[in-house]
C-alpha cells in the first residue's frame, strides 16, 4: 500500500489539474449538475460501486453506515458563490493560482476527491464507525443549505460532521447563524416632471435601508450580530419616477436570541415605512440556524481537538472561529460539526480569488490522516 506521505507526493500534479478542471466546471447553487456527475464518475473509475448522486444533487459515497451506532459524514461543497454559467479560466501566477471559487471551495472539493480515490484504491474498509464522504450542494448564499439539510434527513444516524471549507489551518467549531429577505417597496410612479412629488419607489426603499441601518444589535454573552444591504435594484429610466424597488438584506448572528430581536426589529421598521401611497412587501429567501444548546459541548470539543491534533502533526497550528457553513445545520440539530480548512487561500466571494499551489499537498495529507483515523 502506498503511504500517505508518498500518495500525497505523487499526486500534487494530478491534484492540480483536478483543481483546474472543476474550476472550468461553472457550478452556481442549485446548478450543480455538471460537477456532481464529474464528481461521481471520478469515484466510480477509483472503483467505487454504490456512490450515488441524491435528490438534492449531492454525491454520496457511504464507505460503511451504521444506522443504530456511529457515523462521520466528511464533506466538501461543490457549488460556488458566483452566478456564471460559462467556465471559468484559472490563471497560474507563480506558486498562487487565481479563479472564481478556487479556494471556496473547489480545491478543497479535490481534496475530498482524492482521499476517497486512495481509500477505494487501496480497498480500505472502516472498523470503528462508519464512514460517508459527499460532495455536497447548495452550501452557498441562497443555496440555503440544501444539500447538507438532505443528507441529515438521509442519515440520521451521522453523529459527527467534518466540513473541508475555511483556510488553512482554521477550524470553525462554532456557527453564524442567519436570516436573508427579498423586500420589495413600490408605489404609483410617474414621470419625473410633470409628477414631480409622487412617491418615488427608489427614494423609499433608501429610507427604509438608513433606519434599518440605525439598529444597534444586542450583546449577549460576547455575542456578535451584523446586518448588510446586500443587493438593490429598481427603477425604469432616468426620467421616471420609480415605481418599484427591490433589495435584499441579511441578519447574521452567533446567538439565536440576538437574531430573533433583529427579525423583531425589522418587522417593526417595515411597518413604520408604509403609506397609502407606499407598498413594502418582504419574503423571507433564506434561514441558516445557529447552534442548538442541547448540543453536547464536550463531544464538540472532542471532535475539534482532533482535527487541531491533525493540524499540529503537520506542523500547522490551528486558529478557531466562528462561520456560517454546511455546519450549521448538525449544529443546529445538536450534532457536534466542524469546518477545516486544507488550502491557504484568500480573496474568498471575489473575482481575485486564490490559492497557494503548494498548500495543496499539505491540505491533501492532512485530510487522508484526518479520514483515515476513523478507519481505525
Amino acid at each position: 500500500m502506498c503511504t500517505i506521505s508518498d500518495f500525497a507526493e505523487k499526486t500534487q500534479n494530478e491534484l492540480f489539474e483536478l483543481v483546474d478542471t472543476l474550476c472550468r466546471i461553472p457550478s452556481p447553487s442549485h446548478h450543480e449538475d455538471a460537477r456532481a456527475e464529474f464528481c461521481r464518475k471520478y469515484w466510480e473509475d477509483a472503483g467505487a460501486r454504490n456512490v450515488t448522486i441524491d435528490k438534492a444533487k449531492n454525491v454520496v459515497l457511504p464507505f460503511s453506515y451504521n444506522e443504530n451506532g456511529d457515523n462521520i459524514l466528511f464533506l466538501a461543497h461543490t457549488d460556488t458563490v458566483f452566478p456564471d454559467t460559462k467556465p471559468f479560466a484559472p490563471r497560474l501566477d507563480g506558486e498562487y493560482c487565481f479563479c472564481p471559487g478556487i479556494g471556496d471551495d473547489t480545491a478543497h472539493l479535490s481534496i475530498l476527491l482524492l482521499t476517497g480515490k486512495y481509500i477505494l484504491q487501496n480497498k480500505i474498509l472502516p472498523e470503528g464507525c462508519g464512514v460517508i464522504l459527499s460532495a455536497n450542494s447548495c452550501e452557498e448564499g441562497l443555496g440555503n443549505l440544501k444539500g447538507i439539510r438532505q443528507l441529515m434527513a438521509d442519515y440520521p444516524a451521522v453523529s459527527k460532521v467534518i466540513s473541508f471549507d475555511a483556510n488553512l489551518p482554521e477550524i470553525d467549531d462554532r456557527c453564524v447563524g442567519s436570516i436573508r429577505y427579498k423586500v420589495t417597496v413600490k408605489t404609483k410612479g410617474g414621470h419625473s416632471f410633470r409628477d414631480f412629488g409622487s412617491e418615488n419607489a427608489i427614494s423609499a426603499l433608501s429610507a427604509l435601508i438608513n433606519d434599518l441601518y440605525s439598529y444597534i444589535p444586542p450583546i449577549y454573552d460576547g455575542s456578535v450580530t451584523t446586518y448588510n444591504v446586500g443587493a438593490i435594484s429598481g427603477g425604469t429610466s432616468v426620467n421616471t419616477i420609480a415605481q418599484n424597488a427591490e433589495m435584499l438584506f441579511e441578519y447574521r448572528s452567533d446567538k439565536e436570541a440576538c437574531l430573533k430581536e433583529a427579525m423583531a426589529f425589522f418587522n417593526k421598521t417595515i411597518e413604520t415605512h408604509k403609506s397609502d401611497g407606499i407598498s413594502i412587501d418582504f419574503e423571507t429567501i433564506g434561514i441558516r440556524p445557529c447552534m442548538s444548546e442541547k448540543i453536547d459541548m464536550n463531544e464538540l470539543s472532542k471532535l475539534s481537538e482532533h482535527c487541531a491534533s491533525i493540524l499540529r502533526q503537520n506542523k500547522q497550528e490551528p486558529t478557531f472561529n466562528c462561520s456560517s457553513t454546511d455546519c450549521n445545520i448538525p449544529l443546529s440539530q445538536g450534532v457536534p460539526a466542524v469546518a477545516m480548512g486544507l488550502v491557504n487561500t484568500g480573496g474568498a466571494h471575489t473575482r481575485e480569488e486564490w490559492i497557494y499551489v503548494p498548500s495543496l499537498k499539505i491540505g491533501a495529507k492532512i485530510a487522508l490522516e484526518l479520514v483515515l483515523s476513523y478507519f481505525t
